[in-house]
C-alpha cells in the first residue's frame, strides 16, 4: 500500500459501499422485530431472535472461516484475495435475501430468520476483509481515521435504513398499526439482494487491491516466527477490547428505554427520539473523527473537525423534524458535541491516545448518568454514543498492527468478538434485575476501564515490537 499520508480515494470510495449496507441492514432489523412480533403473534423473547440470528452469524462465519483455513492449511483470504473475498461475501448476503421470497409467500418466521442469518454470514466475510483493507488504503498514521470515516458511512446507513424499510413495508402509514401483509417484507430485501449483486460485480472489476503488502512481516525480524495471529498479544488483548467495546456500545442504548420508562416515566414514543440520538451520536463522532483521512492541511482539517460533526447533527435534527418530533430538547446537545470535538483535537488522531481519552470521558459520562435524574442523566448516557464512535477503528488499528500475513486471520478473530453486543447487554439486564436499571450501568463503566487499560498496554506492546 501507499506509504503516503493521503487516502487512495479511487479504491476507498468503492470499499465504503459495503459499510453502508452493514448499517442499513442492522438498523432495519429494529423495524422487523415489531413487525414479526405482530404478524407471527410472537412473545418478546421470540421476536428478539431477529437480532440473535443476525449477530450470531458474525461469530459462526468467523469460526467457519478459521476452521476451513486450518483444514486447507492456508488462510482463505490470503489465498483467494481481498477483493475476491469481498465479492464472495456480497454474493452470500444476496443469497440470504432470496430466503425472504419463499418465507413471505409461506408466512414462515424461521425461514426469514434463516435469511437474516445468511445475510449476516456474508457480512462476516465482508467485515473480515473490509476493516483491514480500509486501514491499508493510504498512510499508516491515518489508517484509523479511514476506518472512522467508513464507520461514518455505516452510520448513515443506520440513519436512513429504517426509514426506507419502514416506508417500503408500511407505505405512508404513520405507524405500524396497519393491516400489514407479511408478503410486503420481501420487497425491500429483494431490492437489497439486487444491490448486493451489483456492488459485488462493481468491486470485482474495481481497482481495489487483491492482496495487502506485508511490510512489517518482512522488515521486523521480531515477528518472522509468528505463524498464528493468536501469538500477537496486541491481537489477543484487542479481541477482549472489541468484545467489551461492542458490549458497551449496544448495552448502553438497549437498556436506555427501560431506564427512561421505569425511572423517568417516559412513554415509548417519548423514548424513540433519544434512542435515535444515541445512534446519531455515533455518526456525529465518526464524521468528525475522520477529518485527518482527507489529507488536508492543518487549518482545513481543524475546520472540518468542527463542521462535520454539526453537519451530522443537522442530519439527525432534519430526520426527526420530518418525523414530527419536538426538536427543542436536543439543542443543548450541541454543547456536548463541542466537548467531544475538543477531546478529538487534543488526541491528534493517535489511536491509543484517542482510545484512552474517550474511554475516560465515557466513564465520566456514565457516572454522571448513574448519579443524576431527568434530562441530565439521559444526555449523559446518550453521549456515550459520541465517545464510543471512534473506538472501533482505534482498537482495530492497534490490534492488527504488525500482524503482516496474519492480518486477515486476526481480523476474523476480531469480527468474532462482535458477539459481545448481545452477551454484555444480557449481563447488564441481569444486574438490573438484582439491583436497579440505574445502577446496572456499572457494567458499562467496567467495560470502559478495560478499554483504557488496552490503550496503554497496546502502545507498550507495539513499541516493544518496534512498531510506531
Amino acid at each position: 500500500m501507499s506509504t503516503t499520508q493521503k487516502t487512495n480515494w479511487g479504491q476507498f470510495i468503492p470499499l465504503v459501499t459495503v459499510f453502508f449496507f452493514w448499517g442499513f441492514v442492522a438498523a432495519s432489523n429494529d423495524i422487523l422485530i415489531p413487525v414479526f412480533k405482530k404478524s407471527f403473534d410472537l412473545t418478546q423473547a421470540q421476536s428478539q431472535l431477529v437480532s440473535f440470528a443476525y449477530y450470531i452469524a458474525y461469530t459462526v462465519g468467523s469460526v467457519i472461516y478459521m476452521l476451513i483455513s486450518l483444514l486447507v492449511k492456508q488462510d482463505l483470504i490470503n489465498k483467494y484475495g481481498y477483493k475476491n473475498s469481498l465479492a464472495f461475501g456480497l454474493i452470500l448476503s444476496a443469497i440470504g435475501t432470496l430466503f425472504f421470497i419463499p418465507a413471505a409467500n409461506t408466512g414462515s418466521y424461521y425461514l426469514m430468520l434463516a435469511g437474516l442469518f445468511t445475510v449476516g454470514l456474508g457480512f462476516s466475510v465482508q467485515q473480515t476483509v473490509a476493516n483491514p483493507l480500509a486501514i491499508a488504503l493510504g498512510g499508516k498514521s491515518t489508517g484509523s481515521q479511514r476506518l472512522t470515516l467508513a464507520g461514518g458511512i455505516n452510520n448513515l446507513g443506520t440513519t436512513i435504513g429504517p426509514l426506507i424499510v419502514a416506508f417500503a413495508i408500511f407505505g405512508k402509514a404513520s405507524d405500524g398499526d396497519t393491516n400489514l401483509s407479511i408478503e410486503s417484507i420481501k420487497i425491500p430485501y429483494m431490492v437489497l439482494g439486487v444491490a448486493f449483486l451489483l456492488v459485488a460485480i462493481f468491486l470485482k472489476f474495481s481497482n481495489l487491491p487483491n492482496h495487502l503488502e506485508e511490510e512489517t512481516e518482512e522488515n521486523n525480524t521480531l515477528l518472522k516466527d509468528r505463524s498464528s495471529a493468536l501469538k500477537y498479544p496486541q491481537l489477543v488483548l484487542g479481541m477482549v477490547a472489541i468484545f467489551l467495546y461492542v458490549g458497551v456500545e449496544v448495552s448502553t442504548v438497549s437498556n436506555l428505554p427501560d431506564y427512561m420508562q421505569k425511572e423517568l416515566g417516559f412513554s415509548i414514543t417519548g423514548v424513540a427520539p433519544f434512542v435515535s440520538l444515541y445512534w446519531a451520536s455515533m455518526m456525529i463522532g465518526r464524521w468528525g473523527g475522520a477529518a485527518e483521512a482527507f489529507g488536508l492541511d492543518k487549518s482545513k482539517t481543524l475546520a472540518l473537525k468542527f463542521i462535520a460533526p454539526y453537519l451530522a447533527f443537522s442530519v439527525f435534527l432534519f430526520v426527526n423534524y420530518l418525523a414530527g418530533h419536538d426538536l427543542q430538547p436536543f439543542y443543548l446537545y450541541a454543547f456536548i458535541i463541542f466537548i467531544m470535538i475538543i477531546a478529538s483535537i487534543w488526541t491528534e488522531g493517535n489511536p491509543s491516545k484517542m482510545l484512552l481519552t474517550f474511554s475516560l470521558i465515557g466513564i465520566i459520562s456514565l457516572l454522571i448518568g448513574m448519579n443524576t435524574k431527568g434530562l441530565v442523566s439521559i444526555y449523559a448516557l446518550t453521549s456515550v454514543g459520541l465517545f464510543c464512535s471512534t473506538l472501533w477503528p482505534c482498537i482495530f488499528a492497534l490490534a492488527i498492527s504488525g500482524l503482516g500475513k496474519n492480518t486477515s486471520q486476526g481480523s476474523s478473530f476480531l469480527i468474532m468478538m462482535i458477539m459481545g453486543g448481545g452477551l454484555v447487554s444480557i449481563f447488564q439486564g441481569y444486574i438490573a434485575d438484582l439491583t436497579s436499571i440505574h445502577f446496572s450501568y456499572i457494567v458499562c463503566v467496567i467495560c470502559f476501564i478495560y478499554l483504557g487499560f488496552y490503550a496503554v498496554i497496546s502502545k507498550r506492546i507495539l513499541k516493544n515490537q518496534a512498531i510506531a
